[in-house]
């Protein structure tokens, strides 16, 4: 059975980085490098960057915002601070450039089209690090994970995965049935999930449940 091919949408910050990419690419049997008013078929996107700065992250979340949710990026530098503000975008596939085989940039493709993400494993341990940090001393005191849900939209979410309804939930927590409606509301319309039950599976996914 032939395997399909990952429709990719490739953007870099100079036309040099584009075409070295897209060269790499563009003949590999797994990988399909889409035209640039293609963005809608997207399965990934990959971005080639020097730095990871503020315009960078503006490209990623307007990509996440036009609906394609698997993000991989290539970087040549990568300072701390840069982990954990990919990893709030949602950046699942992280490579350093000077890492950038053909035969590795399509494994770092491949594991994000499947929803598996990929970071080095010295870039891993820092991230975790920092991420620590980040929900020690901004996040916790804020009653926040680092997932950007407060405790009583994971209390909301871990009752809708019991199976219980507005009311009961209402009930359990001692809020108003508009109270939890709106939390509900608040979730899906932040993290840009469809219902109850797409939010419930992303705090599963992420752990959090």
């Amino acid at each position: 059975m032939t395997m399909s091919r990952v429709p990719v949408y490739l953007h870099a910050a100079d036309p040099i980085s584009h075409a070295g990419v897209a060269g790499q690419l563009r003949h590999r049997s797994e990988i399909q490098i889409l035209a640039d008013d293609e963005l809608e078929r997207a399965a990934v996107a990959v971005m080639v960057v020097d730095t990871v700065d503020e315009e960078a992250l503006r490209l990623l979340r307007s990509l996440r915002c036009a609906g394609v949710h698997q993000l991989v990026v290539v970087a040549r530098q990568l300072a701390d601070a840069d982990l954990v503000a990919l990893v709030e975008v949602g950046v699942g596939g992280l490579i350093r450039r000077s890492e950038a085989t053909p035969d590795r940039l399509v494994s770092v493709i491949l594991s994000a089209a499947a929803g598996e993400g990929v970071i080095p494993p010295d870039l891993l341990g820092r991230l975790l690090s920092q991420v620590g940090q980040v929900q020690r001393h901004v996040l916790g005191p804020r009653g926040l994970t680092f997932s950007g849900l407060a405790e009583r939209e994971i209390q909301v979410l871990k009752l809708v995965a019991d199976g219980l309804d507005t009311a009961e939930i209402a009930l359990k927590l001692s809020y108003s049935q508009r109270t939890v409606k709106n939390v509900l509301h608040d979730i899906t319309s932040r993290l840009h999930l469809r219902n109850r039950s797409h939010a419930v599976a992303y705090a599963l996914r992420h752990g959090l449940i």
